[in-house]
C-alpha cells in the first residue's frame, strides 16, 4: 500500500486514545519477569547469598478489588544473626494480600496507597514486615511502561513520541490503560 495513502488515511482521522486490557494472567507474567527474576522472587531485603539476613515474596497471583489491585503472594524472610553457624533471630513464611492503586508517573506504572496484610497470621515480626513492605512497594516498585511501549511499537522508520497514561483502571479480570502517544512513520 502506498505509504502517502496511508499518511493521508490517518490525518483524516482525529488521534484518540486506546485502551490497552492487560489480562490479570498476562500481568502475573510480566510482573513475574519483570519485578520477580530472582529464581521467581521479589528481593525486599538482602538476596539469596544471605541466610540469615532477608525477606523476599514469590508466587504473585493479581485481581482486582473495587478498583485496586490486589496481589497474593508468599512471603518469607529472616532478620537474624549468623553465630556459629545457625541463624539465631525471627524469621517466618506467610502469605501476605497487597492492595494497591495502580498509579503512572515519570514514564513508569507504580503502585501509591499500598496496604499489607498478612492471611492468617498475627505477630510482632509480621506486623513490621507488612508495615516495611508498604512503604518499600509504594517507593521502590516500577514497572518501566514507557520504555517497554518503545520497544513494541518503534522499528527503523518508526518512532514513539508524546507517551502518556492520562487514566487507569482495574477491573474484575484486567488492568485498563488508557494510553495516548503519537507515532511517526518515517
Amino acid at each position: 500500500m502506498n505509504e502517502k495513502f496511508l499518511l493521508l488515511l490517518f490525518a483524516a482521522f482525529p488521534a484518540c486514545a486506546v485502551e490497552l486490557h492487560i489480562q490479570f494472567g498476562a500481568l502475573e507474567r510480566m510482573l513475574t519477569e519483570q519485578a520477580f527474576s530472582q529464581e521467581g522472587r521479589r528481593y525486599v531485603k538482602g538476596d539469596q547469598t544471605k541466610k540469615c539476613n532477608f525477606a523476599y515474596l514469590e508466587k504473585p497471583r493479581i485481581e482486582g478489588d473495587n478498583g485496586r489491585l490486589r496481589i497474593r503472594a508468599k512471603f518469607s524472610g529472616r532478620s537474624s544473626l549468623n553465630i556459629a553457624g545457625q541463624c539465631v533471630g525471627m524469621g517466618d513464611a506467610f502469605d501476605v494480600v497487597i492492595l494497591a492503586v495502580p498509579q503512572y508517573k515519570d514514564g513508569s506504572l507504580r503502585l501509591q496507597e499500598v496496604k499489607v496484610l498478612s492471611e492468617g497470621k498475627t505477630g510482632y515480626y509480621i506486623r513490621r514486615v507488612c508495615t516495611a513492605l508498604e512503604a518499600s512497594l509504594a517507593r521502590d516498585f516500577k514497572y518501566p511502561l514507557e520504555v517497554e511501549a518503545k520497544k513494541t511499537l518503534e522499528a527503523p522508520g518508526r518512532e514513539m513520541r508524546k507517551f502518556n497514561v492520562p487514566e487507569i483502571r482495574v477491573t474484575t479480570d484486567a488492568l485498563v490503560l488508557v494510553v495516548d502517544f503519537d507515532l511517526t512513520i518515517k
